[in-house]
């Protein structure tokens, strides 16, 4: 495979001694089943493709971005149950970032983004904890998924493995998906507990009670091209981001005007 100039893990010494990148991007997914038709990486590769693509983009603009490969394992303590799930806790996974970030502050990138792919990785407190021991550095973290208003695109909504995901990797990767008439409805069973339900009280979900198939989402109308418009969008989006990012001054954020009058 030839090097490409913002993927970390396709270059050279010889390249990267002398570069100097603006911003870093951590895609993170998870390794976990996909209902029956989409495969176990399927988090890995959506970010993967996301990551890639938003900082080739990014870099047309002389954003001056490098992708780190992509962290496969997440947080999916209750998928333990379900076989060749691998779970990373998230005290494993809080040692592992900051061990990164530690790295990367020997480094001329002063910027980390980590673009989530797995719903179970929450790297808020993380970020708190790390951010004063790195106050040269900027953390912050995005979850893809929730850039853009599904509605817009899709026509249920995708919660694990639905719509939306199968119509990505439709678009992405569609020698992975096995034909849409293998997949299970992706129906769920609710909690009882009304304030559960409702998501203003939260406990994490035992996958194998809440779901027969291991999906959360109706896939049966995903398509490629829905993939592909929503993809389009999201990257255009990300990279705006990034560019935005990359130009910017962390030791000035914030807007002099203020929104408190």
């Amino acid at each position: 495979m030839p090097p490409t100039f913002h993927l970390l893990s396709t270059l050279t010494w010889k390249t990267i001694r002398k570069a100097k990148y603006k911003v870093a991007i951590l895609p993170w997914g998870a390794t976990e089943p996909h209902n029956y038709h989409l495969p176990y990486g399927t988090d890995v590769i959506e970010s993967d493709y996301i990551a890639s693509e938003s900082a080739r983009r990014a870099n047309k603009k002389g954003a001056n971005v490098i992708v780190l490969p992509t962290m496969p394992f997440g947080v999916n303590t209750g998928q333990l149950d379900l076989n060749m799930t691998v779970n990373m806790n998230p005290s494993t996974q809080a040692m592992v970032f900051r061990d990164v970030v530690d790295s990367l502050s020997r480094s001329s990138v002063r910027k980390l983004v980590i673009l989530n792919s797995h719903g179970g990785n929450d790297f808020k407190q993380m970020i708190r904890e790390l951010q004063p021991r790195y106050s040269h550095m900027f953390l912050c973290a995005v979850n893809w998924w929730q850039i853009l208003d599904q509605k817009k695109f899709f026509d249920n909504p995708d919660d694990h493995a639905g719509e939306m995901e199968t119509s990505i990797m439709l678009a992405i990767a569609p020698e992975l998906v096995l034909p849409l008439r293998e997949a299970g409805p992706g129906k769920t069973k609710p909690f009882r507990i009304k304030a559960l339900r409702e998501r203003w009280a939260w406990a994490p979900r035992q996958w194998s009670k809440t779901s027969q198939d291991t999906g959360a989402g109706d896939p049966s109308k995903a398509t490629a091209e829905k993939g592909r418009r929503y993809l389009e969008a999201l990257i255009g989006k990300t990279a705006e981001f990034l560019t935005d990012l990359a130009n910017a001054d962390i030791s000035d954020l914030y807007e002099k005007r203020s929104v408190f009058g």
